[in-house]
């Protein structure tokens, strides 16, 4: 059974709804993934965090289901007990061309499947 949800202006589905709060935040990260035999790394910015998913974006491409892991610092307006550092691992669910509005990059969004907390002696973005 499906099921929808009423909001101001309209319905969500179950698959539209967001089951983490977001955070609408440019975040400076490092992002590395792997697709077949092919492995890339790139500085890039966040769009949005979650505790389960980033969005964010590359200058290319990366196919769907890829590994990816991101490094970044959570800063004190999220964490509210100073910068933490993060190391997230996931994968890639989808990717926008086109429709983000910021240049020639293409929109990316990460599940995060497990993160790790960073200590100050381990790299991280």
């Amino acid at each position: 059974m499906l099921m929808s949800f009423r909001v101001e202006g309209g319905t969500l589905s179950p698959s539209e709804r967001r089951t983490a709060q977001r955070f609408q935040i440019k975040l400076p990260m490092t992002v590395r993934w792997t697709t077949g035999n092919s492995i890339g790394e790139v500085a890039t910015e966040s769009k949005d965090v979650s505790s389960r998913g980033v969005y964010f974006y590359l200058p290319k491409e990366v196919r769907n289901g890829s590994p990816v892991e991101i490094l970044l610092t959570l800063p004190h307006e999220i964490t509210l007990a100073g910068p933490v550092r993060v190391r997230c691992l996931g994968r890639i669910q989808r990717a926008e061309i086109g429709q983000n509005g910021h240049g020639d990059s293409v929109g990316v969004v990460a599940e995060i499947e497990r993160y790790e907390f960073l200590r100050g002696d381990e790299y991280a973005a």
